[in-house]
């Protein structure tokens, strides 16, 4: 694990040197399909898609501030993702889950103003490739999104520049991947990882992001955390961490960047801890490299270093 996080943060610090991405990836892809092969433990936990799902679209969160690095103050982030699920029983081996999710960024200013947020609404259908349902099986999942902010007025201003305080921003894509989850007895962990291919048609983009945004992006996911039990009837055992890594790559022509270019790579690092005398909530912090993902604001790369609450509780 200590040389995939060096090989990632050599990545994320030589922005000027261009180097071969597929060695990181190879990396990655290794090290995680090297372990599918462990035993489950006979522990029974309290696992069912609905784990699957949370991992793969993640939680929901409040920062403190914006946190470290170049971002505009703020006073919070919140990213909402109400999840509500749909199948028979949680023994299902087909669910399906609508997440109207909503990233909101107050800011630091007069009458501390909430500007574009981001509407995030997706619909995502998972199956688990299996005889019954199992931490052990792959699971496929598609997905149909829409993310816009809500505005209506020009994308660009009179001088050229983006208008980012109320320029239109909208796309609509799905999204198709594979994850396989499984027990790792050497840590005593659930492991996750996840590969996707995300695919943004132009007719259904705003004309505008044309050449600027991505509309083909690779996403990878890799998650290690202990899985809740039941104790007994009237006790029940949280997660107590989790550590998630996300690395996206942006495909397509944009602003004529080489393939190689490392404006093209998004890459994050998130560690979760859930103390014992909070039921529902627990700390992260989080590393964030790479382009803005709240929604006009996709210019701007980042760098940034956050900490703040966040649950995966937030479902119907």
């Amino acid at each position: 694990m200590n040389f995939v996080y060096s090989v990632w943060i050599n990545i994320t610090l030589k922005n000027k040197e261009k180097f071969n991405v597929y060695l990181f990836i190879t990396v990655i892809l290794t090290l995680n399909f090297s372990l599918f092969s462990q035993i489950m433990p006979d522990k029974k936990y309290n696992f069912d898609l609905s784990l699957v799902s949370d991992v793969n679209s993640g939680n929901s969160y409040v920062t403190f501030g914006g946190g470290l690095g170049n971002i505009e103050p703020l006073i919070f982030e919140g990213n909402l993702i109400p999840n509500f699920i749909l199948r028979k029983d949680k023994d299902s081996q087909l669910m399906g889950i609508f997440t109207p999710q909503i990233i909101i960024r107050m800011y630091q200013g007069e009458s501390y103003p909430v500007n574009t947020p981001s509407y995030m609404p997706q619909l995502t259908l998972y199956y688990s490739m299996g005889k019954k349902l199992s931490i052990e099986n792959f699971t496929v999942f598609g997905k149909i999104a829409h993310h816009s902010n809500g505005q209506k007025d020009d994308f660009y201003l009179e001088n050229g520049d983006i208008n980012f305080q109320s320029g239109t921003f909208s796309t609509n894509y799905f999204e198709i991947g594979v994850i396989k989850t499984f027990y790792n007895n050497n840590m005593n962990a659930a492991q996750f990882f996840s590969t996707s291919f995300e695919i943004h048609p132009e007719k259904l983009s705003d004309e505008e992001l044309k050449g600027i945004y991505s509309f083909y992006r690779w996403n990878n996911q890799f998650a290690i955390f202990k899985l809740p039990y039941e104790v007994n009837e009237n006790e029940k055992k949280y997660t107590k961490y989790s550590l998630k890594g996300q690395l996206t790559w942006l495909f397509g022509d944009i602003n004529e960047w080489d393939f190689f270019a490392m404006d093209r790579l998004i890459a994050s690092i998130t560690f979760y801890y859930h103390p014992t005398f909070f039921e529902d909530i627990g700390l992260f912090v989080q590393y964030y490299h790479g382009q803005d993902y709240y929604n006009i604001y996709f210019p701007i790369n980042r760098d940034i270093i956050r900490i703040g609450i966040m649950t995966d509780q937030f479902r119907f």
